[in-house]
C-alpha cells in the first residue's frame, strides 16, 4: 500500500481534531482510499502543552521549516490560522513542491490570488474545504457535484456567532448586548467578537464562494459589509409581526451582467428555508440553472466538524498524488456573462425602515414627502407604541428602491428636529 506523509502546522483545536481522526480512522481511511496516511511531523509554538490526543514526542517541533524542508513530506496541512506567518509557510511549502491543505479563510480571502497563482506555477494544489462552513461539503459540491451548472446566486448564513446572537434575540426577546454575553458565556463568541458580529468573517468566506461559483476573486474592499450591532430586539419583533426573520446574510448574486457581493442583516420571509436556521448552525442556499435551488446545512464550526473537512481534503490529495494529477486552482472558470461588480449605490432592494420620531401631527407627512422626493414608494407603514412620553417608532416597508436614494432620504429625515435617533434600514430578500 502506498504511503503518503503529511506535516501539520498548527496543533490547536482543529489540528488536534485532525490528528484524532487520522489516528482513530486510520484503518477505515486506508480501506477507502488504498493509501496509508502518516503524520510525519507536527509543528506548534507550544509543544509542551497538554492535549486531548497523544502523539510521540519525536513528531513535535516548533520550527515549521523542519516540515517544509523535509523531502519525505508530501502534503502540508496549515491549521494555525492568521495571515502571517501562515502565508509565508504556504508559499515556502509550494516552492518546495508540496501540496497544501488549509482551513484559513482569512488568508485565502486576502491573499488567495497570489497563493493560487504560486500553486499553479509549481504544479501543486491548494485544498480548502474547511474554510467555509467547516464540515459542510459546500466547496466540493460547487466544484464537483454542480460542475455543469451556472450559478444565479448564493445566500449564506456563514457565521455561527452572529446567527446565535440573532436567534437569542428572537427566541428569548433579549437585547443585542445580552445575547452577545450569552454567546461568550457558552463559548460561541471570542473575547473580541468584532470579526463575527461586524460581518468580516462572513465576508472572508463569501470571497471564496464567489470565486468558486462565478470565477471572480473579489477583494474585501469590493464587498459591502454591515454587521448586526445596530439590530435591536425591537427590529426583530417588528420584523416578526410583518412575517420576516432577520439573518446576517452573505450574498453573491448575478443581476443581468453585474455581480453583487455583500454582507448585511437581511429580512427573509418566514417561509424561506434560511429563516429556520437557528443557533450556531450555518447554511448556504445555492441557486443554479440545472440543479435548481439547493441548501447545505450543518454546524459551521467545531473541532471534529472542521477536522473532518481537512481530512477529506487530505484524502482527495492522496488520490491526486497517486494518479499524478494536477488540477490547477480547482479548474475554476470565470463566468463571462459577468462584466462588472455592482457598486453599493446601485443596489436595489425592498427595505424595512424604523424611524424614531416625536408623536405629533405632520411628522409622518414630512417623512413621506422626503421619501417621495427620492423616488421611494411606501408599501406599508405602522406607527408603534410610544417608547417614551411622546416618542414613537414608525416602521415602514418600501417597494423596490435604489440604495443611494434611500441613504440620501434617510440622511435628510434624520436631520429633521422631530427625529430622535438615527434611523435603521434593513434590506429585504427572498420576495
Amino acid at each position: 500500500m502506498k504511503k503518503i506523509n503529511i506535516g501539520l502546522i498548527g496543533f490547536g483545536n482543529v489540528g488536534s481534531g485532525v490528528v484524532k481522526i487520522l489516528q482513530q480512522r486510520k484503518s477505515l481511511l486506508a480501506q477507502k482510499i488504498a493509501i496509508e496516511i502518516t503524520i510525519k511531523k507536527i509543528c506548534d509554538k507550544d509543544i509542551l502543552k497538554k492535549r486531548e490526543v497523544k502523539v510521540d514526542r519525536s513528531l513535535l517541533t516548533n520550527d515549521a521549516n523542519e516540515i517544509i524542508n523535509d523531502p519525505q513530506i508530501d502534503i502540508i496541512v496549515e491549521v494555525m490560522g492568521g495571515i502571517n506567518p501562515a502565508k509565508e509557510y504556504i508559499l515556502s511549502a509550494l516552492k518546495k513542491g508540496k501540496h497544501v491543505v488549509t482551513a484559513n479563510k482569512a488568508l485565502l480571502a486576502e491573499h488567495g490570488r497570489e497563493l493560487f497563482a504560486e500553486a499553479a506555477q509549481r504544479g501543486k494544489n491548494i485544498y480548502f474545504e474547511a474554510s467555509v462552513g467547516a464540515g459542510i461539503p459546500i466547496i466540493k459540491s460547487i466544484k464537483e457535484g454542480l460542475i455543469a451548472n451556472k450559478f444565479n446566486s448564493i445566500f449564506g448564513i456563514l457565521n455561527g456567532t452572529s446567527n446565535f446572537v440573532l436567534t437569542q434575540m428572537s427566541k428569548e426577546n433579549c437585547s443585542f448586548a445580552g445575547a452577545l454575553n450569552s454567546a461568550k458565556a457558552k463559548g460561541f463568541a471570542e473575547k473580541d467578537p468584532t470579526l463575527d458580529i461586524e460581518g468580516i468573517d462572513s465576508a472572508h468566506k463569501l470571497v471564496l464562494l464567489t470565486y468558486l461559483a462565478f470565477g471572480r476573486i473579489v477583494s474585501l474592499k469590493d464587498i459591502f459589509i454591515e454587521g448586526i450591532s445596530r439590530v435591536s430586539s425591537a427590529d426583530i419583533a417588528y420584523a416578526k409581526e410583518l412575517g420576516y426573520e432577520i439573518k446576517l446574510l452573505a450574498i453573491a448574486k448575478k443581476e443581468t451582467d453585474e455581480l453583487e457581493v455583500r454582507v448585511h442583516p437581511t429580512l427573509l420571509p418566514r417561509e424561506h428555508l434560511l429563516s429556520s436556521i437557528d443557533g450556531v448552525f450555518n447554511a448556504i442556499y445555492v441557486s443554479s440553472d440545472l440543479a435548481g435551488d439547493l441548501m447545505f446545512y450543518g454546524p459551521g464550526a467545531g473541532q471534529l466538524s472542521a477536522a473532518s473537512a481537512v481530512v477529506s481534503d487530505i484524502a482527495d490529495l492522496t488520490q491526486d498524488i497517486k494518479a499524478g494529477l494536477f488540477r490547477p486552482t480547482l479548474n475554476i472558470v470565470e463566468d463571462n456573462l459577468v462584466k462588472a461588480l455592482r457598486k453599493i449605490d446601485e443596489f436595489e432592494s425592498k427595505y424595512y425602515i424604523r424611524i424614531t420620531a416625536v408623536d405629533k401631527p405632520g411628522v409622518l407627512a414630512k417623512i413621506a414627502g422626503i421619501l417621495a422626493k427620492y423616488g421611494i414608494s411606501i408599501a406599508s407603514v405602522t406607527q408603534k407604541e410610544r417608547l417614551k412620553s411622546s416618542i414613537v417608532p414608525v416602521v415602514m416597508i418600501t417597494h423596490q428602491s435604489k440604495e443611494k436614494n434611500l441613504r440620501a432620504a434617510l440622511k435628510m429625515i434624520d436631520g429633521l428636529p422631530d427625529i430622535k435617533e438615527k434611523s435603521v434600514a434593513i434590506r429585504i430578500e427572498g420576495v
